[in-house]
């Protein structure tokens, strides 16, 4: 008969954490999530496992916390993964104690994760900045929003604790100001308009976000023309929500998808007549930037906002449109 030994992934020492006042009424793998970094998704699995407990006792991902519940965690060593610094060049547009604002590239990864551990933009920070928050997860740390490997622009990474939870209540209560630049297919009718739509994972796919779900949730995005060039438009839009994938799966449901966007309508060219011949416009990435990022200082409560011009790879797809 075979020994069964206790199982080594749980031979860390136990985090106990107790409930308060604000956190009564919290799903268990909510507030485990919050207080933890831990991804839900991984919190919930831990409870399945019974690694889990409130007050010694194994309850659902469902349980409602209560005022002086106290919930133990047993983090598995898998858990404990080291972001490595690694001296990648990234432009930074502004950096002080509290937070940094950066210029992200199209194509760089933002955290680690399954199949990018080395390489990312958490990666290059932790290399370049001289400390980093705690909250967020060891491989996430200071991540209050994100933008997708193949979108470009400004984003904001908190490098202090209270810095990260006021960010995140920034964009918690969308008083953060978000302006994306994309080209998107066909000749749009309208000057302007907005899209709202609830947002969820797509029945077929859930690794795809679609409109097309029962349990979706608030989703609003504001746009308006920029420049018309026949087979494809640029256009300005402005969050309302920060729903994942918002900006690409919104306008796919309209029949007009980002261009070079491979997941979300698959328009990846577009016709074009050039002295009298018609040539492809083959797009490499999904064209959307995120153009313009302002939110209040969590120091000095002063509105700051912060911007990024069209990287060259739009840039140069506009001219062959034009």
């Amino acid at each position: 008969m075979e020994d069964r030994k206790q199982d080594t992934k749980y031979r860390l020492q136990a985090i106990s954490i107790a409930a308060s006042q604000s956190d009564i009424s919290k799903r268990l793998d909510v507030f485990v999530s919050e207080k933890t970094g831990i991804t839900r998704s991984q919190v919930q699995k831990l409870i399945k496992e019974g690694v889990i407990l409130v007050n010694n006792k194994a309850e659902s991902q469902n349980y409602k916390v209560k005022t002086n519940d106290v919930i133990t965690i047993h983090k598995p060593e898998e858990e404990k993964e080291v972001l490595i610094p690694e001296a990648i060049p990234i432009k930074i547009l502004y950096i002080d104690e509290h937070f940094v604002v950066v210029d992200k590239p199209a194509g760089m990864v933002v955290y680690p994760a399954a199949g990018h551990n080395r390489g990312t933009l958490l990666n290059a920070l932790a290399y370049h900045c001289k400390k980093m928050a705690d909250v967020g997860g060891p491989l996430r740390p200071g991540v209050v929003h994100r933008l997708d490997k193949d979108t470009s622009g400004v984003m904001v990474i908190a490098l202090d604790d209270k810095a990260y939870y006021d960010l995140a209540e920034q964009f918690k209560r969308r008083t953060i100001n978000r302006k994306y630049a994309a080209i998107i297919y066909g000749n749009i009718k309208e000057d302007s308009g907005e899209i709202e739509m609830k947002i969820g994972r797509a029945v077929s796919d859930r690794k795809k976000m679609s409109t097309q779900t029962k349990r979706g949730k608030e989703a609003v995005t504001k746009w308006k023309i920029i420049k018309r060039f026949g087979s494809a438009t640029l256009i300005e839009a402005k969050l309302r929500t920060g729903r994942t994938h918002q900006i690409r799966v919104h306008f796919s449901a309209i029949g007009h998808p980002v261009l070079g966007d491979r997941t979300y309508g698959k328009k990846t060219e577009v016709e074009v007549k050039v002295e009298g011949i018609r040539k492809k416009i083959i797009f490499p990435r999904q064209m959307l930037h995120a153009e313009t990022l302002g939110f209040v200082h969590p120091a000095t409560k002063e509105y700051i906002e912060f911007s990024s011009p069209l990287p060259k790879d739009m840039e140069d797809c506009i001219k062959k449109l034009e």
